[in-house]
């Protein structure tokens, strides 16, 4: 058994995170590809720790998303998408992620209420 090195592991869970969003809602996906491409180039030349933990939480972001559309991205019925942040994790982001996160919150709720 091959083992994939770290260049092809970050290749195939890009994919599969751009494969799973094509689950979500036809509105959010533009914003979902396009903040998967931003956060998968700004990471291109990190340190190894960072990349260490950058791989975990889209993994586990991954993961949560298979779990609530279905393996291949299919829709099932659901009430909401991802899940709640940990507030205790918030201590643990740069001032640059908190703006991040509130511009993505901004993001999705311009989406929400086009559709409206």
């Amino acid at each position: 058994m091959t083992c994939m090195n770290h260049v092809q592991r970050v290749r195939t869970l890009y994919k599969t995170i751009l494969r799973l969003h094509r689950g979500l809602p036809e509105a959010l996906q533009p914003l979902g590809n396009q903040y998967v491409r931003d956060e998968f180039r700004r990471h291109k030349t990190c340190a190894t720790q960072e990349a260490f933990l950058f791989m975990n939480e889209w993994t586990d972001y991954a993961i949560t998303l298979a779990n609530q559309l279905g393996v291949k991205g299919k829709p099932k019925p659901i009430d909401y998408l991802g899940s709640n942040l940990d507030v205790s994790k918030l201590g643990d982001f740069r001032d640059e992620q908190v703006a991040q996160l509130y511009e993505l919150l901004l993001a999705s709720k311009a989406v929400s209420d086009e559709n409206r």
